[in-house]
């Protein structure tokens, strides 16, 4: 069951990704045709920040995927660094969605807390494993 759950998680960060940089995308194109500022900020720093960001959080959404991917893949746990990773990205869609209801709606916090429950539960599930304690010989008290 956990390598379906790690494939998914990855598909779906990968669609995200997609997501973030097209939206991004778009309002920077915004802001640079309309030539728009925010208490005085010059509009070339706004399109430009907003292409960073985009790009920036696309990457990242694609790193995140990746490590489900080679988890899913590989059906073993990600390692220090990748969980870390995964945890931040749940973290960071646990956010998100709770400001996503006020600002787009239920349906967008809906779609983040699906997320949210995919990364938690790749996560769970490459969780660490009771591993059987090595045994030891009985201590036996020898006759002199």
């Amino acid at each position: 069951m956990r390598r379906p759950v790690a494939i998914v998680t990855a598909l779906v960060l990968f669609g995200e990704a997609v997501g973030i940089v097209l939206i991004n995308a778009v309002l920077a194109t915004v802001a640079e045709n309309q030539n728009m500022s925010l208490a005085g900020l010059d509009p070339d720093a706004m399109s430009a920040g907003t292409w960073a960001m985009g790009g920036v959080s696309g990457l990242l959404l694609v790193l995140c995927g990746l490590t489900a991917l080679i988890a899913g893949i590989r059906d073993r746990a990600p390692g220090r660094v990748g969980r870390i990773a995964l945890i931040g990205c749940a973290v960071v869609h646990g956010v998100l969605g709770a400001v996503t209801v006020g600002l787009v709606g239920w349906a967008a916090f809906a779609f983040m807390m699906v997320v949210l429950a995919l990364l938690v539960l790749t996560l769970l599930s490459y969780g660490p494993e009771t591993r059987p304690q090595a045994q030891r010989p009985e201590l036996t008290p020898t006759a002199p």
